[in-house]
């Protein structure tokens, strides 16, 4: 079967219009190209660091213990007060200290009197003698008398001196500066001197405060040869470490930044053979005592000389699985990219 369209010229001019209208929309119009902001890499002088885990502890500590046995009679002040050094802590019932004293003034009293009357005796034996009214032996044994009640009277007076001692021990105070911990014992009680003596209590200082931290031996020994020990030994350099006055930077814990600064002023003499670390210690000013004792920080210490250093936004730096790259523009304007080598991200990012 065979089929015969006609068609009219209007019709014929719809159909080319639809062709043509077809035509122009598949022509593709390159897109504009994106638009990106840059910035030029930054020069500036850095000197590597390493960042270890410390803490802090007291410059000094004394566990507080009586001298002497008795009673607690007073408690002299309140729990975690600061004290100055002389201050009274503790008082013990004074009474059997200066009975002890008395019992003893009486005793050289007694000594003191038998002696004037033996130097009255050698003395009269001594004439005596010259005229032939004393022997010899008689002499001898007045003068021995009399030598040995002075041995007499000094023991005495050693024995009121040491009870004195023990009257001044029964008031029991801070032996340095600091903030005294809890009493551990209260008023009634009883204490011991010697080897069962208990703690009454315990005093750190707070001025300066210690930051304690360890060390590896490879960061040691690099830290020893950018300080310019001789030959970057580290025996030279454990030797003279408090007289360099090295500073170091340490950081709260809960603080971003490392705004705190200290002073090295003691290395240990050997290597933990078990963790290959050496412990070390400086000290910080702590005049107003924001620095607690037990306190955790971060310590970082300066490795290495200062040294040039291009640097550019940690958030400018992409990953390619084990390559790490940025994206720069060339004096065409052309993007490219350039695998980088990273160094350590700067407290600015």
């Amino acid at each position: 079967i065979s089929l015969r369209l006609r068609f009219s010229g209007p019709m014929v001019a719809a159909m080319l219009g639809l062709f043509l209208g077809c035509e122009q929309e598949a022509i593709v119009v390159a897109p504009e190209a994106p638009r990106v902001s840059v910035m030029a890499p930054e020069r500036r002088e850095l000197t590597d660091h390493e960042e270890f885990n410390g803490w802090m502890a007291a410059d000094k500590t004394v566990e507080v213990r009586s001298r002497v046995r008795g009673h607690i009679q007073k408690v002299h002040f309140t729990d975690g007060q600061f004290v100055k050094k002389g201050d009274l802590l503790f008082e013990l019932d004074p009474r059997p200290f200066e009975a002890e004293i008395g019992k003893s003034q009486n005793t050289l009293k007694v000594y003191e009197a038998q002696k004037v009357a033996a130097d009255k005796e050698e003395s009269r034996l001594r004439i005596l003698e010259t005229k032939g009214g004393a022997s010899t032996q008689q002499v001898e044994k007045a003068e021995a008398d009399v030598l040995a009640l002075a041995a007499q009277i000094s023991a005495v007076e050693n024995e009121i001196a040491t009870a004195e001692l023990d009257l001044e021990y029964s008031r029991v105070t801070a032996d340095i500066d600091g903030r005294v911990s809890r009493a551990e014992l209260s008023e009634g009680n009883l204490v011991n001197a010697g080897g069962s003596d208990p703690l009454l209590t315990t005093i750190v200082s707070v001025d300066p405060i210690r930051i304690y931290f360890n060390i590896d031996e490879r960061s040691l020994q690099r830290y020893a040869k950018s300080v310019g020990a001789a030959g970057g030994s580290l025996s030279d350099l454990l030797a003279n470490l408090k007289d360099r006055k090295a500073s170091f930077e340490f950081a709260l814990d809960g603080e971003t930044g490392f705004t705190h600064d200290a002073v090295l002023s003691f290395g240990d003499n050997r290597v933990d053979s078990s963790t290959g670390t050496m412990q070390l210690y400086g000290t910080v000013p702590n005049p107003n005592g924001m620095f607690v004792p037990g306190s955790r920080v971060r310590v970082r210490l300066a490795i290495g000389q200062p040294y040039e250093a291009m640097l550019v936004p940690d958030t400018a730096i992409l990953s390619d699985q084990d390559k790490r790259f940025v994206l720069i523009v060339d004096n065409e304007k052309l993007v490219r990219r350039r695998n980088v080598s990273l160094g350590a991200i700067t407290d600015d990012g």
